[in-house]
C-alpha cells in the first residue's frame, strides 16, 4: 500500500453539520426606532468582590493568559444564582472574558441571562433567528465558504473589534454560545483593553486622553444593502473617548478598532490615521495581552467589551460554523470615573 495524501484537515467530509437549524439567520424587512438613551446599572456594583458565592464548591478557575481570560469549570450558566451572576459580572469585568464548557443553556436561557446584566440590542442589519430580534446570528456554510474563497471577498469580522462600539450606549457584556463548530480552526482572540493602556508611555497616555473618536456604523450599514439586505434602524455614529473608564473596576482602558473607529475629530485627518494606525498595530501585536480560546461544541464565552477588542479567525474555511450572541448596552462611555468601588 503506498503513502496515505496529507489533505487540508477541512475536507468537506469533516466539516460539522449544523444540529440547530431553527436558529439560523432570517433577514426581515422590519424597521426600528433609533435606541434612546436608556437606563444601565452594572450589576458587577453589587458583587461581593472575595467571589464567594461564585467560586464555592466543586468550581475550577482556570487563567489562561496572566492578563486576560479565565475558565470556569464546575458552574451551568442557567442555574446561576443572582449573587453569582453580579459576581461573575465583576469577574469578567477584571479578567475581560471568562469561558465556560458544555454549557446547557439555551437560546431563552440565554436572553434572559443577557437581560439580567441590562437593555438587549437590536443590531441594524445583521441576521437573527426567528422570533428572537435580540439575538445575532453567527454563521458560515460550506455554500457560503466556497463564495468567499472564490471571490475573495472582505469578511467583515476579520480584524479587531468590540461589538457595535458605534452605538451612544455601547455593550458591557457579550455572551456567546457555539452551537457547531469546524472539525479544527475558528479560534478566536481576545485583547485586554487595560493592559494595552498600561504598556504605553505616559506622554501617550497623556496625549491619548484628551481625545476622542467617532465609532460609525455606515461601513457595515453599507455593506448589508449591497448583500440585498434591509437595513432596520439607520446607521449612527458616536464619539467616544479613547481612553474610558471601567465603572466596575475603575481601571482605564484603551478603546479603539478597527471595525467602527472612522476618525479622531480633535486632529488633522494625517495625524488622525496616523494615530490610528499606531493604536490599531498596538493591539493587534500585543501578544502578551491576549488570550486565544479553541471553541468546542456548547462553550460559551462572555466577555466585557468596554476593556477587550477580539478577533475572529477565517482559518476553517471552508468549513461550517454556527453560534448565537447576546449583547447588552452598556452606559455612555466615561473617562471621569477614577475610583475603584
Amino acid at each position: 500500500q503506498g503513502p496515505v495524501a496529507i489533505k487540508n484537515a477541512l475536507n468537506e467530509d469533516l466539516c460539522t453539520r449544523v444540529e440547530h437549524p431553527e436558529l439560523l439567520s432570517v433577514y426581515p424587512d422590519t424597521k426600528y426606532d433609533p435606541i434612546p438613551v436608556l437606563p444601565y446599572e452594572d450589576r458587577a456594583l453589587k458583587a461581593d468582590p472575595t467571589f464567594k458565592n461564585l467560586l464555592a464548591g466543586d468550581v475550577t478557575v482556570t487563567h489562561l493568559a496572566p492578563k486576560i481570560g479565565t475558565e470556569l469549570s464546575g458552574i451551568q450558566l442557567h442555574e446561576l444564582t443572582d449573587a453569582q451572576k453580579d459576581e461573575l459580572a465583576l469577574l469578567i469585568a477584571h479578567r475581560g472574558v471568562v469561558f465556560f464548557r458544555d454549557q446547557d443553556i439555551t437560546i431563552d436561557q440565554q436572553l434572559d441571562l443577557g437581560r439580567y446584566y441590562g437593555p438587549l440590542h437590536i443590531h441594524q442589519n445583521l441576521g437573527h433567528p426567528e422570533g428572537h430580534p435580540e439575538v445575532v446570528v453567527v454563521e458560515n456554510s460550506l455554500a457560503k465558504s466556497a463564495a468567499l474563497l472564490k471571490n475573495q471577498q472582505y469578511v467583515p469580522a476579520n480584524e479587531w473589534h468590540s461589538d457595535v462600539s458605534n452605538e451612544r450606549q455601547p455593550p458591557s457584556y457579550t455572551s456567546f454560545k457555539l452551537l457547531t463548530n469546524p472539525s479544527v480552526g475558528g479560534d478566536t482572540l481576545w485583547a485586554s483593553g487595560y493592559e494595552a493602556y498600561e504598556r504605553l508611555t505616559p506622554p501617550m497616555k497623556a496625549l491619548l486622553e484628551g481625545l476622542t473618536a467617532i465609532h460609525s456604523s455606515k461601513s457595515q450599514a453599507e455593506r448589508a444593502v449591497a448583500r440585498g439586505h434591509t437595513v432596520r434602524r439607520p446607521a449612527v455614529e458616536f464619539e467616544h473617548p479613547i481612553v474610558r473608564t471601567n465603572p466596575a473596576t475603575g481601571r482605564k482602558a484603551l478603546y479603539v478598532n478597527a471595525g467602527f473607529v472612522t476618525r479622531i475629530p480633535q486632529l488633522s485627518v494625517a495625524e488622525s490615521d496616523a494615530i490610528l494606525r499606531f493604536l490599531y498595530k498596538h493591539i493587534a501585536q500585543g501578544h502578551e495581552f491576549q488570550v486565544r480560546f479553541r471553541w468546542t461544541k456548547n462553550a460559551v464565552a462572555i466577555w466585557d467589551n468596554r476593556v477587550t477588542a477580539h478577533y475572529a479567525t477565517f482559518d476553517y474555511l471552508p468549513g461550517n460554523r454556527h453560534a448565537v450572541r447576546v449583547t447588552t448596552h452598556g452606559e455612555i462611555p466615561d473617562l471621569a470615573r477614577e475610583s475603584t468601588p
